[in-house]
């Protein structure tokens, strides 16, 4: 579930813990469960990491970023139930990877937990890296202007709502977060994304930065599930924000009509009916 803004908010969590820090050591806890995918294996990314710093904390996209003293990149990609944190974890049987550092500091540990196992953990040289994801991926979706998206909807014909979740278009928007963002810019899902006006492309960019921005201020969004927590293994609070998501059936903000569900590209739609025309 991990979109934009919750993989933002775990940077931020665990930025101020980890970055300037020293690596000891990295372990993986005792676990019965599917395996996370780890490139390359435990003892060669042990030995490539073990006594360098973690020289920063970044984003790319839903991925999280340490960059280590050695030039090196460890991409975490959190997927549908991946959490980093440097708290007491939700349970400690889907514990999957932990980095200790040196030093007196009372975080001791990065621990990295999957409840289902889909996430990954990959280390890049730095050259690697950019050749890695060099086109792979769309601009950030924090980081684009007006006339990048009027450029990004002109090049598919798909509707907006499954374009939105092309990485390769736009990078950072997932199924939650593209409903909440086109009822705010009063965008049908079903308008195909080339077929917008400038004045949509204008809401949709305007309400993509509001969006996206107050979800990483209220640190995510914890779903029914509780599977999302923040870093120090806190529930989110931007689900008490949302106006369509999971609302089928309920009458929206505008008190004229009920949210109804789609499914689009194998993903539930949600969306005003009168709003988003």
């Amino acid at each position: 579930m991990p979109e934009l803004p919750e993989v933002e908010t775990m940077v931020r969590g665990i930025r101020p813990h980890v970055a300037g820090r020293e690596i000891v050591d990295i372990v993986r806890p005792p676990c019965t469960r599917r395996p996370i995918a780890i490139k390359p294996d435990l003892p060669r990314l042990k030995a490539s990491c073990v006594g360098r710093t973690v020289t920063s904390v970044d984003r790319l996209a839903k991925r999280i970023l340490l960059r280590l003293s050695s030039g090196a990149v460890l991409a975490i990609e959190p997927r549908m139930t991946g959490l980093m944190l440097v708290s007491d974890p939700p349970s400690v049987e889907h514990l999957r990877l932990e980095w200790r550092f040196a030093g007196d500091s009372p975080v001791r540990s990065l621990w990295f937990w999957d409840r289902r196992g889909l996430g990954t953990v990959s280390m890049y040289g730095a050259d690697e890296f950019a050749r890695h994801f060099d086109n792979r991926l769309g601009a950030d979706a924090l980081a684009t202007s007006a006339d990048d998206w009027r450029l990004i909807c002109a090049r598919t014909h798909r509707p907006i709502k499954v374009a939105l979740l092309d990485q390769k278009l736009i990078a950072g928007i997932g199924n939650l977060y593209a409903s909440e963002i086109l009822h705010v810019a009063r965008i049908s899902p079903l308008v195909p994304a080339d077929a917008l006006t400038t004045a949509q492309v204008r809401r949709l960019h305007k309400a993509a930065i509001d969006v996206l921005e107050a979800a990483i201020r209220y640190e995510g969004s914890t779903l029914g599930d509780g599977t999302y927590r923040n870093a120090l293994n806190q529930s989110g609070g931007y689900q008490n924000e949302h106006r369509v998501y999971a609302k089928a059936g309920q009458r929206c903000h505008c008190r004229r009509a009920v949210i109804e569900r789609i499914v689009q590209a194998q993903r539930s739609t949600f969306f005003c009916p009168r709003c988003q025309r």
